[in-house]
């Protein structure tokens, strides 16, 4: 099953960093995202764990990022949100009378292993700072 968390937490940090003179409630969070509020608390509460963001509770509480934007690599909001691995074998063993069926699962494996490395090491390079900016310039287009 496909995994949204990521998303919604870039998105909802990337409100916070373009919005960053505010505090943010997660209803207002959640109107942006256009999800429930409880999903965004959940996403915050994750996010707050890994040291992204700062919650106030409370009546006038919200949310606002724990450190500026180009301190916050998108590796770290995936590390913070995703939990268990991207790629997995098929829930059933395969047979293991079969050649193919005793020894797929290592090199898959190894496969996936090296997959999920690319993809965390891609997401180190960006910033969320790169993230506000982008859609700062797509706003200003008018997009």
């Amino acid at each position: 099953m496909l995994s949204s968390r990521f998303a919604v937490a870039v998105h909802v940090l990337a409100v916070q960093a373009v919005m960053s003179d505010r505090v943010l409630t997660s209803d207002f969070l959640a109107g942006s995202v256009n999800t429930n509020p409880v999903v965004v608390r959940r996403i915050l509460g994750m996010l707050r764990r890994a040291g992204l963001v700062v919650v106030q509770p409370g009546p006038g509480g919200g949310s606002r990022l724990a450190k500026p934007p180009n301190r916050i690599r998108l590796a770290e909001v995936y590390r913070a949100v995703e939990k268990g691995e991207l790629l997995a074998l098929h829930k059933s063993p395969p047979s293991r009378f079969c050649p193919v069926g005793r020894n797929i699962g290592g090199v898959l494996a190894e496969i996936f292993c090296d997959a999920e490395g690319a993809l965390e090491k891609a997401l180190e390079k960006r910033s969320l700072d790169e993230v506000a900016a982008a859609i700062k310039k797509c706003a200003a287009a008018g997009k």
